[in-house]
């Protein structure tokens, strides 16, 4: 596997240049910027005009992320985003940064062509970024699922805990979530804290979730999941339980949280506090985001009724657990966990493709997602007490 070498130390498995935007009236601008060049320039941003310290924490950790090689931000120019501190630090992370402000450079089309000038320099210094090696103790890696169904529970899941277990032993950095889709499971959450004190703070979260949940007049079941097969929020949560292996968990982190040393943990995407601004699993994307702000190399969606959602940033790897849903879906799909259905394959067998496909997409291959264009992205507010103590 190869990697590119940053200047703290950690290396990236993709360098791709990021255009962002910083407000929701700079969203068109970006994007006609980002839509000039090729799968490897990125468009995300933040649709706020109102400042909020995890969105901020999020973009900060994004675009810097060791998988971005430089970035261009687009500013309209009077929005609370502190554009020039979050440049400032892109900066001091050795990466090339560029600042657009729309209102300071004639409008739409001067803003456009700068921005499109700017990325083709960021580009030419991201190209000088060293190459190294990559190996298993170099990776951080998610997991999340959607679209479940009643196949979810004993074929995909398992198999990517399977993988975590493997990951972990190798040295590697494992992160899961979806506390919301956990409810039922803390107890044996508890247990498996590495401390007691990390045991009782994974079961808060799960209660904390509960209680959101409530608030907010809604679960994370859903009527796809009943069709599936599913019964009940508890069959549901047994089945996600099983994406995060047998490890001991090292520790709760909250989205933007750099792990400090390899093991598995888990993150807490639910907001702190009375129900306001932020909205617990508002989509896949928006908690794929946050592990990639964790670090995340790659992540791992396991999906029984189907999903074809990618991200910016980070390669997608999509585990299908229903073997009807893969052969109508095979171009968004890839790895058939539901041979362990249709031709016995054991969860070991799944388990080695896993890898085997992480190792292809750590050396440069694209994933399913990847070859499709997908650069899904959502980032909005949410509240944490961690967070915005900071």
């Amino acid at each position: 596997m190869k990697g590119y070498l940053r200047n703290d130390g950690r290396k990236g498995i993709r360098n791709i240049t990021l255009v962002v935007y910083l407000v929701e009236c700079a969203h068109h601008v970006a994007s006609r910027i980002a839509r000039a060049f090729d799968d490897d320039v990125h468009l995300i941003g933040f649709s706020g005009c109102a400042p909020n310290n995890y969105a901020e924490h999020i973009m900060h950790r994004l675009c810097t992320h060791p998988n971005v090689g430089g970035v261009l931000l687009v500013s309209l120019g009077c929005e609370n985003f502190q554009r020039n501190r979050l440049q400032a630090d892109i900066r001091q992370s050795g990466r090339p940064c560029e600042l657009i402000v729309i209102q300071e450079v004639g409008g739409t089309r001067s803003a456009i062509q700068r921005g499109i000038d700017a990325v083709l320099n960021i580009r030419k210094d991201r190209c000088c970024t060293m190459e190294t090696e990559f190996t298993w103790k170099d990776l951080v890696i998610g997991t999340v699922c959607g679209g479940s169904d009643a196949t979810s529970g004993f074929t995909a899941n398992p198999s990517v805990g399977s993988t975590f277990d493997y990951l972990v032993s190798q040295g590697s950095t494992c992160i899961f979530e979806e506390p919301g889709e956990l409810v039922g499971c803390e107890h044996m959450l508890r247990e498996r804290g590495r401390t007691p004190l990390v045991g009782q703070q994974l079961f808060d979260c799960i209660l904390k979730a509960d209680r959101y949940y409530k608030k907010m007049g809604h679960d994370s079941f859903s009527a796809g999941n009943a069709v599936g097969g599913l019964t009940t929020i508890e069959e549901k949560s047994l089945g996600s339980y099983c994406k995060n292996g047998s490890q001991p968990i090292e520790a709760l982190i909250y989205p933007g949280d750099l792990p400090n040393m390899p093991g598995l943990y888990m993150m807490d995407v639910v907001p702190d506090g009375e129900a306001r601004w932020g909205f617990p699993n508002i989509n896949d994307n928006a908690e794929i985001m946050e592990m990639i702000a964790c670090g995340c190399h790659t992540i791992l969606y396991t999906t029984g009724r189907g999903s074809v959602a990618g991200s910016a940033i980070s390669p997608v790897i999509k585990v299908c657990a229903n073997p009807v849903t893969f052969s109508n879906m095979e171009d968004d799909m890839d790895i058939n966990a539901g041979r362990i259905i249709t031709e016995g394959a054991s969860l070991q067998d799944i388990r080695q493709e896993i890898l085997a496909c992480i190792e292809r997409t750590a050396s440069g291959i694209p994933t399913k997602s990847e070859c499709l264009g997908h650069q899904e992205y959502s980032l909005g507010y949410k509240s944490f007490c961690a967070i915005s103590s900071q």
